[in-house]
């Protein structure tokens, strides 16, 4: 399984927030209905972290009203033993970008 990062945005009037948020927390859908919504601050827009199969089966899970403007964002997690390993894969000294 992959995580992805799930951003949905929709329009910015009132009504089009309340919608958007009804359908999500109305879906059944666990992720949907835990989704973080930014529209308190002006960012018309949902997020959430879902671990899925595949890109697609994050975008088959939003309300097809939702799925063309959604952006899914692969996530992978570095801890620093792996940044030692990927620099030292591409040739980077220790002192070149980040700290060893």
């Amino acid at each position: 399984m992959a995580k992805f990062l799930i951003e949905v945005p929709h329009n910015e009037d009132e009504l089009a927030c309340m919608r958007a948020i009804e359908s999500f927390v109305k879906s059944g859908n666990h992720f949907l209905a835990h989704a973080e919504w930014g529209c308190e601050d002006n960012e018309h827009k949902a997020w959430m972290i879902a671990e899925l199969e595949s890109r697609e089966q994050a975008i088959r899970i939003l309300p097809s009203m939702y799925r063309d403007r959604a952006k899914v964002t692969k996530l992978f997690h570095m801890t620093a033993e792996d940044v030692r390993r990927y620099k030292e894969k591409k040739g980077l000294r220790t002192t070149e970008g980040l700290a060893s």
